[in-house]
């Protein structure tokens, strides 16, 4: 007699204030970063990583290598400027804002 797997999901920890995620606004001005250094030929891959505490935006200089840089938002930081963090694959802070934006347009990416 076989036996069918069911899939089950849980979404009880969720309630309709939370967002786990990049909003539109965040993710767009991610992206258009990441398109201008994949233009520049300096990152070449990214992937994303979701929890119930962060969401990353991984950076890749080769797809087989770890990630150079993580673009993270922090769900509940206990200090506000360490909402938005820049990090590397190992988790060392290299830069922190209360704001993506202002963590965006203020890191010399080529100093990093």
């Amino acid at each position: 007699m076989k036996k069918a797997l069911k899939l089950v999901v849980n979404n009880s920890y969720k309630t309709k204030d939370q967002k786990f995620f990049f909003e539109k606004k965040e993710l767009e001005i991610i992206l258009n970063l990441y398109a201008k250094k994949v233009s520049e030929g300096s990152w070449k891959d990214y992937g994303l990583s979701i929890s119930t505490k962060q969401v990353s935006f991984s950076v890749f200089k080769n797809s087989t290598e770890n990630a150079v840089y993580k673009i993270c938002k922090n769900f509940k930081p206990y200090n506000n400027n360490l909402k938005y963090l820049i990090t590397d694959s190992k988790g060392k802070i290299f830069k922190n804002s209360h704001t993506l934006k202002e963590l965006i347009e203020n890191t010399n990416w080529k100093k990093l």
